[in-house]
């Protein structure tokens, strides 16, 4: 017999859009009533979906260019020159390195910096602390795992493009990842003058090759078995949101990559009147206005916003 109350999973592949809103807006709101505005759609909401970007590290503390990365990349500045891959930590990664050696003392530090040492959790804890009682999944294009750290349980994560944590054979010969964090650290001691030794040189174990970040810079990038059981969870949540008081939580997300996070969230609340829009950040926090009443654009300090509407959020717990 058909079973009237079987429905579609929404998958992953269906929920990336390109389609690109015509009607942006900034809402004109006064600051504190767009305070008060995201933080009762929030109150009333049973599930929240948190789609978060660079944005959303950068407003915790991470820091990538200028002075940090004066201080903590000087050893290759001084190998490579101050051109215009030794300026920051994103551009430095593509510098044309040599060898093997010389590309692996630069990423093995950098993927300490920006990972596994990284550590601008207080914000991340602010807001989850904000959302107890909810039912939360985060869907991510960090590499770094700061909701993780901050204990946000990994089963409700999906980072589609990749972890500072994980490396791959670099053209993607079999669907598999490697942590190396510890190797990582082996790298760090042992790095001189910008190499590290010929030794620590990681090989593909099935292949042979050379290996590289698990990060999606090409379409050698791996999806894993954790990543393919992390977009399941992702659909699965999706699935059950749609029919709910949903908050789409966008934080720090701008144009480089908007199809997997920005122009979705969009879509499903223009085709889902029960879901709402709440869209954080410094300078892109433009709406689309035929949202209407249903999306909330804060252009401010992200991490200012975040404490505000915490601090309201707490208000109302205890009225």
């Amino acid at each position: 017999m058909f079973n009237r109350n079987t429905k579609k999973k929404t998958r992953f592949s269906d929920f990336l859009s390109g389609e690109y809103a015509r009607d942006y807006i900034n809402q004109d709101t006064p600051y504190p009533e767009q305070i008060e505005r995201a933080a009762k759609l929030i109150r009333q909401a049973d599930y929240v979906l948190i789609g978060a970007g660079a944005g959303m590290s950068t407003a915790a503390g991470a820091e990538y260019g200028e002075k940090f990365f004066e201080e903590n990349f000087a050893e290759f500045q001084q190998v490579y020159g101050k051109g215009p891959y030794m300026q920051d930590m994103y551009s430095a990664g593509f510098y044309p390195f040599p060898d093997q050696e010389s590309k692996w003392g630069l990423w093995s530090h950098l993927a300490l910096l920006a990972g596994a040492d990284l550590d601008v959790t207080p914000l991340h804890k602010t807001l989850l602390n904000a959302l107890a009682g909810k039912k939360l999944f985060l869907l991510s294009t960090n590499a770094d795992h700061q909701f993780e750290k901050a204990g946000l349980p990994a089963e409700q994560i999906f980072q589609t493009q990749g972890s500072y944590h994980l490396i791959q054979c670099k053209r993607g010969c079999h669907p598999r990842t490697y942590n190396a964090v510890e190797l990582f650290r082996q790298m760090e001691r042992a790095r001189q003058n910008g190499k590290i030794p010929g030794e620590l040189v990681p090989r593909c174990p099935v292949c042979g090759g050379d290996m590289a970040m698990n990060l999606r810079v090409d379409n050698f990038f791996v999806e894993d078995e954790n990543w393919h059981a992390a977009e399941e969870r992702f659909s699965r949540f999706l699935s059950a949101c749609i029919d709910g008081k949903t908050v789409l939580l966008e934080l720090g997300v701008g144009f480089n990559t908007p199809t997997i996070i920005r122009f979705p969230f969009e879509k499903l609340t223009r085709e889902h009147e029960n879901l709402n829009l709440v869209r954080l950040s410094r300078s892109k926090a433009m709406v689309p206005a035929s949202l209407g009443e249903r999306a909330v654009g804060i252009n401010a300090d992200m991490a200012q916003s975040i404490r505000d509407i915490a601090a309201k959020l707490k208000e109302a717990d205890k009225a």
